[in-house]
Formats: structure tokens, sequence, C-alpha cells
């Protein structure tokens, strides 16, 4: 009898550890201003694949129509096209981006390469209205925000009636990809892009978010540069694949880009898996001219913390990103003329 219990306590541990319950998870992007946004989408869905979270909606702070028809295409190719998407009004980068575009396309018989049925983010709801709602319907303090592009979305959630107090309530961490905070190999005071489009938000965002904020810095996604080789080898095994088709697009082959986006969104579902080390808590600051600088808080105290890595963690970090990035949606099924595997 004592050696059955024991057998089905370890059972017990084991469906406890196996059935943990997903994250719940927001993303917010800019998405067309850089291929690791793609990147990041990507990870989530192989990620929620895996049962590690539920991609509840994506806000877009790109304010240009084809961002969210193009993330509703890449939705709609991981085999969830129902996924709410919000976008900004009247935002910044309104320009089309290098790939966005490819939610446009057809085969050659005119059928659509990404079938999709959002085609223009003006027929999507307002990024704040899609947020107050989301998070309404959720649990006390359990959705994880992961954003990587600009601050807008969530500075105008904190001045919306009620949107600081919902924040308060249901949001349990923000994960962040924006700022500088370990200055080796580059200018100490770097001006990150996410931060300097639109500095009196990220100020905002900065000094007056109620929960915790975990920041990636631009250092941390360019230790751990994507390899070009998986993007010209691994990709294969669809005709079209489309961060095959926007890598390439953004910019010319062979180039290594940096992880940022996907960081942030690694260490948002998996935060306890050991692929990033953490700055003691502190405060970050958003300066006027769009630089960040952190101090550590008395007493190890304060809402903010940073990403950091060691060499060992650089490797398994972009390791883990290139698995999740390469991953063959829920959809695919294997042919004989598939490339194997």
């Amino acid at each position: 009898m004592k050696h059955l219990l024991a057998i089905l306590a370890l059972l017990h541990g084991s469906l406890v550890l196996t059935h943990a319950e997903p994250v719940r998870l927001i993303f917010d992007t800019d998405m067309g201003n850089d291929v690791d946004d793609v990147m990041a989408l990507i990870a989530i869905h192989t990620l929620q694949s895996r049962g590690a979270c539920e991609l509840l909606a994506v806000t877009l702070t790109k304010d240009h129509p084809q961002a969210a028809a193009f993330t509703d295409a890449v939705n709609t190719f991981y085999g969830r096209p129902d996924i709410p998407i919000g976008v900004v009004r009247d935002g910044g980068a309104k320009e089309p981006g290098r790939f966005n575009l490819l939610a446009d396309e057809k085969n050659a018989d005119g059928t659509p390469r990404y079938p999709h049925d959002l085609t223009s983010g003006t027929e999507a709801p307002e990024a704040v209205e899609l947020l107050m709602k989301t998070l309404a319907a959720q649990p006390d303090h359990s959705v994880v925000i992961a954003q990587v592009g600009f601050f807008t979305n969530l500075g105008r959630l904190l001045d919306a009636p009620g949107g600081r107090e919902l924040v308060a309530k249901k949001v349990k961490l923000l994960s962040v990809m924006a700022g500088a905070f370990q200055t080796v190999n580059f200018e100490t005071r770097y001006l990150e892009y996410n931060v300097r489009i639109d500095v009196p938000t990220a100020e905002k965002v900065a000094k007056k978010w109620p929960t915790p904020i975990v920041w990636s810095g631009v250092e941390i996604g360019r230790a751990a540069p994507f390899p070009h080789e998986v993007i010209e080898r691994d990709l294969d095994y669809l005709p079209h694949h489309p961060l095959k088709e926007a890598y390439i697009r953004y910019l010319p082959m062979p180039h290594d880009r940096p992880t940022w986006d996907p960081t942030s969104v690694l260490y948002a579902v998996l935060p306890d898996r050991g692929y990033f080390d953490l700055s003691p808590p502190g405060t970050v600051t958003v300066e006027p001219n769009g630089a960040t600088t952190f101090r550590k808080g008395k007493n190890d105290k304060g809402l903010h913390r940073f990403l950091t890595m060691t060499p060992e963690q650089t490797a398994r970090v972009r390791e883990a990103i290139v698995q999740l990035c390469v991953a063959p949606p829920d959809t695919f099924k294997p042919t004989r003329s598939s490339p194997a595997k």
C-alpha cells in the first residue's frame, strides 16, 4: 500500500507539472517595423501549442492598416484565426513597413498566399477598447502583457477611465522590450527605438504602471541574433512561410537579425526556466530625450527589473527562440515531398 501511495503521489505531482495553467497573454506589438515582431508572434503560437500560454489578444502600435491584416494572416497560418486584434488610432510609424503587404500577396491561381479575414486595421477595434474588454474578462492578477512595440496603447490604457485600476486588478506582469541597461559595446546613452518613438508615453508608463515590469534592453536581443542559415534552410516544409518571406523582405540576405522582441515573450511565458537572470529590484526612469536609467531600490524594493544573460544563457535563449520559430503550425501535415526534419 505504501508503494502504491508513493506511485500515486508521483503521478499526481507529474500531472500538476504537466498541466500547469497556461499564461494568459496579451501581445502588444508594432508589427511591421522589424521582423523580430514576427518571430515573437510565431514563438507565442508555438508556446500555445505546447500548452504554455493562451494568446488572449494582439494590440498594435504601428498605425498602418496592413499591420492588422498581416498579424491576422500569421494567426491564421498557425490555426488561430479568431484571436482578437486591436489597433492604435493616430499612432506612430504610419508607413506600411517592408513585409506587412505580404498579407495582400496572391498565389498564381489568384488565391491568397496567406488566407485571413481581417483585411485592414480599419475593420478592427481600437486597441484600448480591446485591452479593457480583454482584461475585464480575466481573473484578478492573472494576465501577462508582452509589450514589444511603442508605449502608446498602454499609456492610453492608463489614461482611460478606470484603466489604471483595471491594470492593477488584472495584470500580474508587464514584460517590455525597451531601453538599454548594460552599456557594453555601444554608447552609454543609447536611445532605444521603442522608447524614442513615443517618449512622453514611455515616461508615463515607466512612472505610473502599477504592476511589476521586467525590461529586456536592447543589449539582450543583440547578444542572441537569429542565424540566417535557419531562415534559408529550415522553413521550406511549406512553399510559403511568413517568417521566411518577412525576414528576406526586411533586409537582403544574409543577415543575423537581433532577437529583441522574442526575448520579452520568452521571459513573459517561461520566467522560471533559467533563460535569464534579473537585476535587483529598482526603478527605470525614461528621460526626456528617450534614454533609460535604472536605479536600484533601497532594501531591494521597486517594481522594475531588467534582464541579464550569461554566455551560457545567451546560447540557450538563441536556440530556444530558433526552435520556437521553426516549429511547424499544428495545421501542417507532412507529405513525402516535405523536407526531412
